[in-house]
């Protein structure tokens, strides 16, 4: 007794191994910076979308992994976002980028409303009420015409191609107009990117990730401790529409052209996000990173097989599920400890080693 009544306890969250982590993090974002200085626009094309899709995945994997909330209507921000943007560009003449500001805080406000009315819907229910308000949306943009309706519209030159970002760009560069566009989308969506997973791992470490933990792990239980579950629920649901209409806005800022049915599609701004969460692993930030690069391949390599390419995502996602239900990442977590992104937080003793 005492010895121990001499020791000293603190919580620590941080490993060895996620210290050179944050290193090797930040060595690989600036070498992505860097890379449309020497790559072809092919490759930045796909990193662009690459860097889209995780920003989406982290934002689904914090929704459904730690809040429970498991949505297949994310696309409704997605969306709302796109459109706020075309909006603000089209209608209000703003600038681009502040636009793409604009339209994630124009989905956040959206989605409290919204929340408190699915909130009311429990599991599957939710699932399938979250689906209904993104059809909604989807037929309520389709009937303003000042937007083309329902077959869509285009942003014109002077927003694509002639904004003070891209002028600067290819002032600096010397480059073309459209290399220096890709350049712009490209670099947004790093930022975009590397913030996301800064935001979600911050939250995840901090009070409001213990009552998400909390919440996963027993909701019954979570709450019988003083944890507010509607409050923190709806705090991550209005988190999450913010980034999913943020990252939205800058995806048809890129295209440059938007329709309804493309910008509320369930197969492209969820049905692959949920590929990319489950293969990687949910409930891990590593997870998304891993499923997006899985799907980047098979994208890349089974594309040109049409239909058989969404047969064999489906059988390999099924696959997953079945042999790997915390997925590939998760299964490597699991076996061998590695933790590169942690934020569980472990009992250490001064002088001696951490306990879990």
């Amino acid at each position: 007794m005492s010895v121990l009544a001499h020791q000293r306890f603190s919580a620590a969250t941080g490993t060895r191994l996620s210290a050179i982590a944050g290193v090797g993090a930040l060595a690989l974002v600036a070498l992505l910076a860097a890379l449309p200085f020497f790559a072809s626009r092919g490759l930045i094309q796909d990193l662009f979308l690459v860097f889209s899709l995780l920003a989406l995945a982290q934002y689904w994997n914090l929704l459904a992994g730690y809040a429970g909330l498991v949505s297949v209507g994310q696309q409704a921000f997605v969306g709302l976002g796109a459109y706020a943007l075309f909006a603000s560009t089209m209608l209000a003449g703003l600038d681009p980028v502040l636009s793409i500001l604009i339209a994630g805080a124009v989905a956040a406000i959206v989605a409290w409303p919204v929340a408190l009315v699915v909130f009311r819907l429990k599991n599957a229910y939710f699932a399938v009420g979250t689906w209904v308000v993104a059809e909604v949306f989807r037929l309520v943009v389709a009937q303003i015409k000042s937007l083309g309706g329902g077959t869509g519209t285009a942003l014109p030159k002077s927003v694509t191609n002639d904004s003070a970002l891209i002028s600067l760009i290819a002032h600096v560069t010397g480059s073309r107009t459209p290399a220096a566009r890709d350049m712009a989308a490209y670099w947004l969506a790093l930022v975009v990117v590397v913030l996301t997973m800064a935001l979600v791992y911050a939250l995840l470490r901090s009070k409001r990730g213990l009552a998400l933990s909390a919440i996963r792990d027993n909701e019954g239980a979570a709450g019988s401790v003083g944890v507010n579950l509607a409050r923190t629920k709806l705090y991550v649901y209005v988190v999450c529409a913010f980034g999913a209409g943020l990252t939205g806005a800058l995806i048809y800022l890129q295209k440059a052209r938007i329709s309804p049915d493309a910008a509320f599609s369930v197969t492209d701004w969820t049905a692959f996000v949920l590929f990319i969460v489950i293969i990687g692993g949910i409930a891990t930030i590593e997870g998304p990173i891993v499923g997006v690069l899985i799907f980047w391949l098979l994208q890349d390599q089974l594309a040109a097989f049409g239909a058989w390419y969404l047969m064999i995502l489906g059988a390999l996602a099924v696959c997953v599920m079945l042999f790997f239900p915390e997925g590939v990442w998760g299964a490597l977590a699991h076996r061998y400890d590695i933790h590169l992104f942690p934020f569980r937080r472990r009992l250490v003793v001064s002088g001696g080693k951490g306990a879990t």
